[in-house]
């Protein structure tokens, strides 16, 4: 680093290096390492400019994955906007493909639920635990009923212990 760059970036404050902008206009910079006024060494960081800079409007997918993996390290160089494209349209493939094998395996499924060859799922509501005494067995309450509004004194007493 010259010594004309380092009094420029200790005078005017952190330099930062535009990197790329990905297709939903985040921009990406690299801040390299360097020294404050007071002699402090800063690390090298890199930082997103999120293009809807509203905490509360983030969303996952805000960022595309090659950028993640670049500004935490993961990779040494920011991705190309081909690069990035290329793995949107592979996800989307993807995700088409997944749809279509659930679809086959849920038309396979029922096709053998009509021939007979599986027995069909049993839909049952069971609250509790099957492994639990009580299972499937209705419990009455012994607790009171009745509303403040309507409650008398004396008309409920305490179960007797058995």
């Amino acid at each position: 680093m010259s010594r004309i760059t380092g009094l420029l970036r200790r005078t005017f404050g952190v330099m930062r290096e535009h990197v790329g902008t990905d297709h939903l206009g985040n921009k990406y910079y690299y801040i390299p390492e360097q020294r404050t006024w007071t002699g402090r060494v800063m690390r090298a960081r890199r930082t997103v400019e999120a293009a809807n800079p509203a905490e509360y409007e983030y969303m996952e997918g805000s960022i595309p994955i090659e950028w993640d993996a670049w500004i935490r390290g993961r990779r040494k160089e920011p991705p190309s906007m081909e690069e990035v494209l290329k793995n949107e349209s592979r996800r989307e493939e993807m995700k088409l493909k997944a749809m279509e094998v659930e679809e086959r395996d849920l038309a396979l499924q029922a096709k053998e639920y009509e021939e007979g060859l599986v027995s069909t799922p049993a839909r049952t509501t069971a609250k509790g635990h099957a492994a639990a005494s009580s299972f499937g067995k209705q419990e009455f309450s012994k607790e009171p009923s009745s509303t403040a509004n309507t409650f008398q004194p004396g008309s409920w007493m305490p179960p007797s212990k058995e």
